[in-house]
C-alpha cells in the first residue's frame, strides 16, 4: 500500500477514536500504540494528514485524550506529544506524503527495502567484553525489525576474529544479557565458523589482483593512507603476495610482520576506501578454534561476506559506519556475493559515561571498579545491578524515537523512566544512620513494646504487610535531631505527633570538635526526651521523621550511593583516561533497618523512607549485614 492509500486508511480509522465508551476505545488505542512503536509519524517520514486526523480525533474526545495523556501507552503518548510540539494540528493544512526524503531525526520505521521476500537481521557483538548501554539499542532494533515488524529472522553472530581480546566468559555473558533484555535470536553463529571460507576468498582476491600483502610499519601505513600515498608493495606479483600470505598462515616470525590489504582506491576522498587491512597474523590461540589458525580477518572484510553467506537481508549499523558502507558494498560486488542492504542509526551516548570497550577494560583491570557488573558501569549488568528494571530499559530505548543524529542522553531521564516502574511496587521500610544515631525516650508510649501489622506500601495493599514496633525506646538520625527546636512538635511517621522536651549532648570534647569539623555546627546529640502528642495535627508539623524502636531485632545494612566515573560530560578522543576519572565515586553509609529487612532477598527493590529507593545487592547473612545500592530516580546524580 502506497503512502497516499495509507493516509486515507488512517483518516477513516480516526473515527474509531470518537466513542466516549472506554471499552470501545481500548482496542483501537492499543493498535495505534503498537503501530507507533519506533515510529515518529503514522505514515512515512514526515507529518501527513493521517497524523492530523488522528490527533484531532484524540484531542477532541475527553476520554481518549485522558487515556493518551496518562502515558500508559508509551508510544502513543510520545507521538502525541511530538505532533503537538512540532506542528499545529488544529489548522486544516493538507500535507503531502514524503516520497524520497528521510528526516534524519524522523523514525526507526525506515521502510526496509525488498521485504516481500523476507527480512533477516543480525546482531554481531565481539566477545571481548560485556554488553553496555550502547549495544542495547542495536540489539533491540534488530530484534524489532526481524520479529515485530516483518516476522522475519534474527541471528546472533559472535564476531570472534580477535583471539587476543576474546573470552568464553564474555560470550556466555552476552547470551545471558540478551535474555535479560528479552531479545531471543533465532540462531547463534560465529564468524570463526567461516574462517576457511574467508581464507579462500582472500586467496581469490589476491589471485584476481584485488588484494596484496604489505609489511609497512603501522605509523607509516597510517601516514600513507592519510596522505593518499600508495604502498611500495601495492603492485607486487601475485606469487609474492600468496607466499607472504602463506607465511602469515603458518604464523612464522616473518609472517607476523605482514598483513593483507584490499586494493580499492588510494586517491578516494573516503578514507575507508584507501586499501583497508583485511587480514592480520596473530599466533595467539583462539577460544573456539584453538591453534588451528594463525591468521584472522578484520571485521570490515568478514562482515559483508558472512552477512551474504548467512542470508542477511538488511545490515543495521551505527552511523560510525557511514563511510564504510561503500567499502562493504565493494566487497560484495568484487566477490560476486548476494546483495545486502545497509542502514545506519545513531549510537546512543550518555553524558559522563565511558562506552569505549578499551577504556572499560582498563578500569576493570586496574581495579578502579569492582568488575564488569559494577553499578557505576554502563554495562547491561552494571545498570541492572544499580536497580534498572528491564521493562524500563526497553521503554527508554523505544522512547528515544528516531534519530540518525549523534547526541548525548542525560541519565536523569533514563532513571526517571525507571522510577515509574519501581515506585508502585517497591515495599517501604525504615533505616536509621548508625553513626551518631540518637536514642530517644518517648513519654506516653506503651510500657510494653507493641507490634502492629501495617501495609508495606500505603498505595498498594497487594504487596502485603510489615511489622511496626512501638515502644518507649526509639532511635533517630543525628541530622534530624540536630534540626529540632526546643519544645518543637514533630511527627513520628506511622505513629503520630510528639513534642521535643529535652536534648542531651555529648560531653566528650573530641566528639564535639569532630561534630564541628563535620559541619554540623553543634555538639553531637546523644539522647532526646520526647512526649507523645497523638491528638496533634500531623498536617501542621514541618518535620516528618523516620524512627525505629530498639525493642526489635534491628537489621544491619550498608547503604551505597555512587557518582559518575568520569568528570567530563563529553570526553574528547584525545582525553587521557586518568585525567578525567572521578576521584571519589563510592559513598558508603552504615545503617540499622527495621526487622522486616532481614527477610529481603537479593535483587529486591525497596524504598527506605526519606532515604530513597534501593536495590538489595546482598541479603542478610549470618554474621554479615545486608548491602543495598541506591537507585537514582531522575534527580541529578
Amino acid at each position: 500500500m502506497d503512502d497516499a492509500s495509507q493516509i486515507k486508511e488512517w483518516q477513516e480509522r480516526a473515527k474509531a477514536f470518537e466513542p466516549t465508551d472506554l471499552k470501545k476505545l481500548q482496542q483501537p488505542l492499543g493498535e495505534l500504540d503498537n503501530h507507533l512503536t519506533l515510529r515518529s509519524y503514522i505514515v512515512g517520514y514526515s507529518q501527513t494528514d493521517a497524523d492530523i486526523a488522528v490527533w484531532k480525533a484524540l484531542r477532541s474526545n475527553k476520554v481518549a485524550y485522558g487515556l493518551t495523556k496518562s502515558g500508559a501507552m508509551v508510544n502513543l503518548w510520545r507521538w502525541f506529544s511530538f505532533i503537538t510540539e512540532t506542528a499545529n494540528p488544529t489548522l486544516d493544512q493538507p500535507t503531502k506524503p514524503a516520497k524520497d526524503t528521510v528526516d534524519e531525526g524522523a523514525s526507526y520505521d525506515i521502510g526496509l527495502q525488498d521485504t516481500e521476500h523476507g527480512v533477516v537481521t543480525r546482531f554481531p557483538p565481539e566477545p571481548s567484553g560485556y554488553l553496555h548501554i550502547g549495544h542495547v539499542k542495536a540489539a533491540l532494533l534488530n530484534d524489532y525489525f526481524a520479529h515485530k515488524k516483518y516476522n522475519g529472522k534474527m541471528i546472533l553472530r559472535f564476531d570472534d576474529t580477535n583471539p587476543t581480546k576474546e573470552k568464553q566468559e564474555y560470550q556466555d555473558a552476552i547470551v545471558k544479557d540478551l535474555e535479560l533484555l528479552g531479545v531471543k535470536p533465532d540462531q547463534v553463529t560465529y564468524t570463526s565458523d567461516y574462517f576457511q571460507d574467508l581464507y579462500e576468498r582472500c586467496v581469490q582476491m589476491i589471485k584476481d589482483g584485488n588484494a596484496y600483502a604489505d609489511n609497512s610499519p603501522q605509523e607509516q601505513l597510517q601516514k600513507e593512507r592519510m596522505e593518499r600515498i600508495e604502498s611500495a608493495h601495492r603492485n607486487d606479483s601475485v606469487e609474492d603476495n600468496l607466499a607472504h600470505f602463506e607465511e602469515m598462515k603458518a604464523g612464522t616470525e616473518e609472517g607476523t610482520k605482514w598483513y593483507i590489504r584490499a586494493k580499492l582506491d588510494m586517491s578516494s576522498d573516503n578514507g575507508a576506501l584507501r586499501d583497508p587491512v583485511i587480514y592480520r597474523c596473530n599466533p595467539s590461540p583462539h577460544h573456539r578454534t584453538g591453534s588451528t589458525w594463525k591468521i584472522y580477518p578484520t571485521y570490515d572484510f568478514a562482515c559483508p561476506i558472512v552477512d551474504a553467506v548467512e542470508g542477511i537481508t538488511h545490515a543495521l549499523r551505527t552511523t560510525e559506519y557511514n563511510d564504510r558502507d561503500a567499502q562493504y558494498q565493494w566487497f560484495l560486488k568484487t566477490l560476486n556475493l548476494r546483495h545486502v542492504y545497509n542502514w545506519n542509526f545513531s549510537r546512543m551516548n550518555f553524558i559522563r559515561t565511558l562506552l569505549s570497550k578499551r577504556k572499560l577494560t582498563k578500569i576493570v583491570d586496574q581495579g578502579t571498579v569492582w568488575g564488569w557488573d559494577d553499578p557505576r558501569m554502563a554495562t547491561v549488568r552494571g545498570i541492572r545491578r544499580r536497580g534498572m528494571t528491564i521493562p524500563a530499559l526497553q521503554e527508554f530505548i523505544l522512547k528515544q524515537g528516531p534519530s540518525k543524529n549523534i547526541n548525548y542522553q542525560d541519565w536523569t531521564s533514563f532513571w526517571a523512566t525507571n522510577k515509574k516502574y519501581i515506585d508502585p511496587v517497591a515495599a517501604r521500610y525504615t533505616a536509621v544512620v548508625k553513626q551518631d544515631h540518637v536514642k530517644c525516650t518517648v513519654a506516653g508510649a506503651p510500657e510494653a513494646p507493641r507490634t502492629e501489622d501495617k501495609d508495606v506500601h500505603a498505595k498498594n495493599a497487594e504487596l502485603g504487610k510489615k511489622k511496626v514496633v512501638f515502644s518507649k525506646h526509639i532511635i533517630l538520625d543525628q541530622a534530624d535531631a540536630q534540626s529540632f527546636g526546643d519544645d518543637e512538635e514533630i511527627t513520628l511517621m506511622s505513629w503520630g505527633n510528639a513534642i521535643v522536651r529535652k536534648k542531651h549532648y555529648s560531653l566528650n570534647p573530641i566528639a564535639a570538635v569532630t561534630s564541628l569539623v563535620a559541619g554540623q555546627g553543634e555538639r553531637t546529640i546523644t539522647e532526646l526526651e520526647l512526649e507523645l502528642h497523638l491528638q496533634g495535627d500531623v498536617k501542621k508539623t514541618a518535620k516528618k521523621i523516620t524512627w525505629l524502636s530498639t525493642d526489635q531485632d534491628l537489621t544491619p545494612v550498608t547503604l551505597y550511593d555512587f557518582d559518575y566515573l568520569i568528570t567530563k560530560d563529553k570526553p574528547d578522543p584525545e582525553d587521557k583516561l586518568e585525567d578525567i576519572l572521578n576521584d571519589k565515586t563510592e559513598f558508603k553509609t552504615e545503617a540499622l533497618a527495621d526487622c522486616n529487612v532481614a527477610g529481603l532477598r537479593e535483587d529486591d527493590i525497596v524504598q527506605f523512607d526519606r532515604k530513597g529507593f534501593f536495590r538489595i545487592d546482598r541479603a542478610l547473612k549470618h554474621g554479615e549485614g545486608a548491602v543495598a545500592f541506591q537507585v537514582p530516580t531522575g534527580k541529578k546524580m
